[in-house]
């Protein structure tokens, strides 16, 4: 089995509070070096690529560059998801990082109520990089809040029209701004919780068919969305990948995804999972 991505939570310790986002109770802690050299080996049989993201702002791990060298020594293309309040001060790094292919940039973290400089100077930055990054690296950005609190929208998009002056091309992947710069916008969703209310079993997921994650400490879980770990099948600096997916519990909701049916409770209590029904 091969996966399209795989998300490595190298740190669920991030520098801001966003209304989106549902944060964690889980231990705060980040990948040492150590950990990430041993899960390498143990991923690359399956994916060609690795998202820098499940909870946490990988921007603020220490070792970023490190991580990305190490990523790309073992034939890896990497995807940063970022709240974009550090690109200025790890732009040099970022763009001379041949591991990196691709950084998404959440333009909604406006919404977080300790955002530390003015809006205005976050956006300066935010396209500052997009523009160095123009034609280099793959850059995304998004507006994944339709839906929700979008009412920065039109401000965002007016300061991004003057750093990247229109015509602005729409394709398959989003809006092409400039050379492999582009926008995208998503609907708001609930993440799935515990607490939430449960929805129907009849439900389809990509979870364990095109995508699967990894915490900082090494728990293997079946998507991006499982910010508790609740969905834990097992932990890969103990035992194999291998093994982890022919457990019990990953079976079970491979082949009941399989069904269109959902055999967990978190994933009857999923919004985003809504969206394949």
């Amino acid at each position: 089995m091969r996966f399209r991505k795989i998300y490595v939570e190298i740190s669920n310790l991030c520098n801001l509070s966003c209304a989106f986002c549902p944060g964690t109770k889980r231990s705060p802690g980040r990948m040492t070096p150590e950990d990430f050299a041993k899960l390498l080996p143990k991923l690359r049989p399956y994916t060609d690529f690795l998202y820098f993201h499940i909870m946490g702002e990988p921007l603020c791990h220490p070792h970023l560059a490190e991580f990305l060298e190490m990523a790309h020594g073992q034939g890896f293309r990497v995807i940063l998801t970022t709240n974009g309040t550090l690109l200025a001060k790890q732009q040099e790094m970022l763009l001379s990082a041949p591991g990196l292919h691709k950084i998404n940039i959440s333009l909604h973290a406006f919404e977080a109520n300790d955002l530390a400089v003015p809006f205005e100077e976050y956006l300066a930055d935010c396209f500052r990089f997009g523009k160095a990054a123009e034609g280099k690296k793959l850059v995304v950005y998004r507006l994944w809040n339709k839906g929700g609190a979008d009412a920065k929208n039109e401000e965002i998009l007016s300061v991004m029209e003057k750093a990247f002056p229109k015509p602005w091309v729409v394709e398959n992947r989003g809006t092409r701004i400039a050379d492999r710069v582009f926008l995208e916008y998503g609907e708001k969703f609930d993440w799935p919780d515990l607490g939430a209310p449960e929805g129907s079993e009849k439900l389809f997921c990509y979870g364990l068919r095109d995508q699967l994650g990894v915490l900082w400490d090494g728990t293997v879980v079946p998507c991006c969305l499982d910010h508790e770990g609740d969905l834990a099948l097992g932990n890969l600096f103990d035992r194999e990948m291998e093994e982890i997916l022919q457990s019990p519990r990953a079976k079970a909701i491979y082949e009941g995804f399989s069904r269109k049916e959902a055999v967990e409770e978190l994933c009857r209590r999923c919004g985003y999972a809504r969206r394949f029904e």
